[in-house]
């Protein structure tokens, strides 16, 4: 899995790499096979609509401190 970011804090989890800064924009992958991960998602499932449970990206990028880039606001 990939985050694109404008903004990463100084110490990143094991499970996630800076792939690229190109020109400000920040490219993080993210091991989705990790324990460390797996923990995360764990902690951060919710309901996000009825019947279905899984974790919205923004929290996840909250937790880690990462400012997320929402793409559909760039066109």
């Amino acid at each position: 899995m990939k985050l694109y970011t404008t903004s990463i804090p100084n110490t990143l989890p094991d499970w996630a790499t800076v792939i690229s800064n190109n020109a400000g924009l920040i490219e993080v992958e993210i091991n989705d096979e990790s324990p460390g991960f797996h923990s995360i998602i764990e902690e951060l499932s919710t309901e996000i609509q009825p019947g279905v449970v899984g974790v919205k990206a923004g929290d996840l990028c909250q937790r880690l401190s990462i400012e997320m880039i929402d793409a559909s606001e760039e066109n």
